[in-house]
């Protein structure tokens, strides 16, 4: 029977614990404490995160990487984006020669602006290098495991790992697809949440449907351009890792970057409503992130320019947006 290692008892992870364990993988939750470990096998459930969804025989959390890891076929990395190093450097010493090493943290590191398979293969020895794949779609964890219909693409530079990882991923709800189109399916899933942080600002503002249809295809453009500079494929974009992923993060309520949006709007500040929020809104850091992604790669990325304003400048969000309107309609203009 496989054996799956999720370190990171965040919403996604143990949601993606709870169906692979469904389907009858061994499943191995690495939480971060010896009391949070505890406490997720005493009640057999993650009480904040996922309420009356409890957890199937075959999951149990510990808080020992040795543990957690052991006999491991895949080890899945659900932790924020922004602690993905430190983590990686904590279990790298047990990760097997043959263990599948799946990012499904949506997001990029500050500093250096680098993807964070770019940070994984940073940290861990080159054999592992092509055991690396990630994971991004149209996945809102509260529905997933639910059951509710889903699909999602699993990308590897060989394409062999992608589709051993879509063997232990896939279930009748939950359809995975391949790709070897790395690049794009990670920069997909991260740079998504910088434009949800917009749309729910646009819709927070009484902005209209138009307005915010508008907003999310020039944000959208921008992923791509961002992405093809970077290497991927612009295809990739197009399809569930991208549109799909983007639609559902500016659209749905269950979006945190979506709901940090809608609060800006409102007129509370960053860190009050950060103060409010159980889990990491990804599209925070990685608004710095792809700030200094574009700068090194020279794309001109106008909509995250606009969301780091309100964000780290103290701009007002709708000053924000109607300058990002106003400018790139001028623009319109002037190139006709």
């Amino acid at each position: 029977m496989p054996k799956v290692a999720v370190a990171g008892a965040t919403t996604w992870g143990t949601t993606l614990g709870i169906i692979l364990a469904r389907k009858g993988i061994h499943v191995k939750l690495l939480a971060r404490t010896e009391g949070e470990a505890a406490e997720l096998n005493r009640s057999r459930q993650h009480a904040r995160a996922l309420p009356d969804i409890h957890f199937p025989t075959r999951l149990t959390a510990t808080s020992i990487p040795s543990e957690a890891l052991e006999g491991a076929d895949m080890v899945i990395l659900a932790t924020p984006a922004q602690t993905i190093r430190q983590n990686v450097a904590i279990i790298k010493p047990y990760i097997a020669p043959s263990t599948l090493i799946l990012n499904v943290a949506k997001g990029l590191e500050v500093g250096k602006g680098l993807r964070l398979t770019e940070v994984i293969k940073e940290e861990v020895h080159p054999s592992l290098h092509r055991n690396i794949c990630v994971l991004a779609g149209p996945n809102l964890a509260k529905e997933v495991v639910r059951g509710l219909p889903a699909a999602t693409k699993v990308a590897a530079e060989d394409e062999e790992i992608a589709r051993m990882a879509r063997r232990l991923l896939v279930t009748k709800q939950f359809g995975v697809f391949v790709s070897t189109d790395m690049v794009g399916v990670e920069l997909s899933g991260a740079l998504k949440n910088i434009i949800a942080l917009g749309a729910g600002i646009a819709e927070g503002l009484g902005y209209g449907d138009n307005a915010k249809a508008t907003y999310m295809t020039w944000g959208w453009a921008e992923m791509v351009m961002l992405g093809m500079a970077a290497g991927a494929r612009q295809e990739t974009f197009m399809g569930l890792a991208g549109l799909g992923d983007l639609v559902v993060t500016c659209i749905s309520p269950l979006s945190r970057n979506h709901h940090v949006g809608l609060e800006l709007a409102k007129g509370r500040s960053l860190n009050e409503i950060l103060s409010t929020m159980h889990e990491v809104a990804e599209g925070i850091a990685t608004t710095r992130a792809a700030q200094q992604m574009a700068s090194r790669l020279g794309v001109d990325m106008p909509v995250t320019r606009a969301i780091h304003k309100v964000l780290f400048d103290g701009v007002e969000p709708r000053k924000a947006v109607m300058d990002l309107f106003g400018s790139t309609f001028n623009s319109m203009h002037d190139s006709r």
